[in-house]
């Protein structure tokens, strides 16, 4: 279970492990509550992420597009090195907010 941080403009969600397939379920819920709930920024705070499959990146993908239809959006935070990597080789970069 990831720690989230609530107020009034912005949801944090901090995962705190890898985004992989064996945990991607119970983050794919939290992500949907948030989007479901209201429309803010929701903050996914990579600290401790050291490795997204392909699953965790569907996910992200699927969060930043239901967002993006309710005039939302998504910023991913402390990225490490190889992920960013991975996102700008993806492009994700032009559709991500990332800090």
């Amino acid at each position: 279970m990831s720690n989230v941080e609530e107020t009034r403009e912005k949801v944090v969600i901090r995962p705190g492990r890898d985004i992989v397939s064996s945990m991607v379920g119970e983050l794919r819920e939290e992500l949907k509550a948030v989007v479901d709930k209201q429309d803010v920024l929701l903050t996914v705070d990579l600290e401790g992420v050291r490795m997204i499959d392909s699953m965790g990146l569907g996910v992200l993908i699927a969060t930043h597009n239901s967002l993006m239809k309710r005039n939302a959006r998504l910023e991913l935070v402390n990225i490490s090195g190889d992920i960013l990597q991975l996102l700008k080789n993806m492009r994700l970069d032009r559709h991500f907010s990332l800090r």
